[in-house]
């Protein structure tokens, strides 16, 4: 079983800086983690190898400061792990993204079973995973809560969508995102630590990939773009109100009705 995880570093914060000019987020150099849904990813990958055999490689889209991600990958159980960076990558929205992953996956040699995160934290779209599935034209399933079997030849998820809860069998190669309800991601190693500190993680560019057609990438291959983004200001002020149960009450509901809140 050949399964495939992809990753991405997001802002460790809520405090990030906007390019003046181009209403761009910079992304960042110092706080930087994990996308928090990815790690559900990573973990359900790691139980499956468990039950199937078989090896977990991740990949990210990304600058070369994504390697502490996936060394921090390595601790955790992965066998493999590759970055696809390169400058032509720059400014890609989800069409872009996606197809760029796609690209590198075929580098791979291409995988039983991809599983991705529900969404990022930073981008929120909750679609790079399913276009993914579609530039490769393997079945998918998005918003996946359980695995409830899996074997050599399929595997059958519980999708929890927006208004009903669905059991779907999907035959290997296939896709899934997985939810934050799915698992508990188990802590680093400091043996794996160890054992991984000199394993190679490897780097693909945009030479690396079997379509080298420079529209179907970055910002030149994203037909969708922001139009502005800023920080809004921060107004908010903390109030401390003196006196009894009562009183209180009387003068928190004279600030919410006077907001008009309620």
């Amino acid at each position: 079983m050949k399964i495939l995880v992809c990753m991405k570093q997001v802002p460790g914060s809520t405090k990030v800086d906007i390019d003046p000019e181009t209403g761009a987020m910079k992304r960042p150099t110092g706080d930087v983690r994990t996308n928090p849904y990815d790690l559900f990813a990573l973990e359900t990958a790691l139980r499956l190898r468990e039950k199937l055999g078989g090896t977990v490689t991740v990949l990210t889209m990304g600058p070369p400061q994504a390697e502490s991600m996936m060394r921090d990958a390595y601790t955790m159980g992965a066998d493999e792990a590759v970055i696809l960076s390169d400058r032509k990558f720059a400014g890609s929205d989800v069409l872009a993204t996606s197809y760029t992953l796609s690209q590198g996956i075929q580098v791979l040699g291409g995988a039983d079973l991809i599983i991705c995160g529900r969404q990022t934290t930073d981008g929120d779209t909750a679609q790079v995973g399913p276009a993914i599935a579609e530039h490769l034209t393997i079945p998918h399933a998005a918003w996946v809560s359980a695995i409830e079997d899996a074997d050599e030849t399929a595997i059958r998820v519980r999708q929890d969508l927006a208004s009903v809860s669905q059991v779907s069998e999907l035959p290997y190669p296939c896709l899934i995102t997985v939810d934050k309800d799915i698992c508990v991601p188990r802590l680093p190693s400091y043996l794996l630590k160890r054992a991984t500190a000199e394993r190679p993680v490897r780097f693909l560019g945009f030479d690396d990939l079997p379509d080298r057609d420079l529209s179907r990438y970055g910002l030149v291959g994203s037909p969708t773009a922001v139009e502005r983004m800023f920080a809004p200001p921060e107004t908010e002020t903390q109030v401390y109100l003196d006196g009894d149960a009562e009183g209180k009450a009387d003068a928190l509901f004279a600030i919410l009705t006077g907001k008009k809140v309620i």
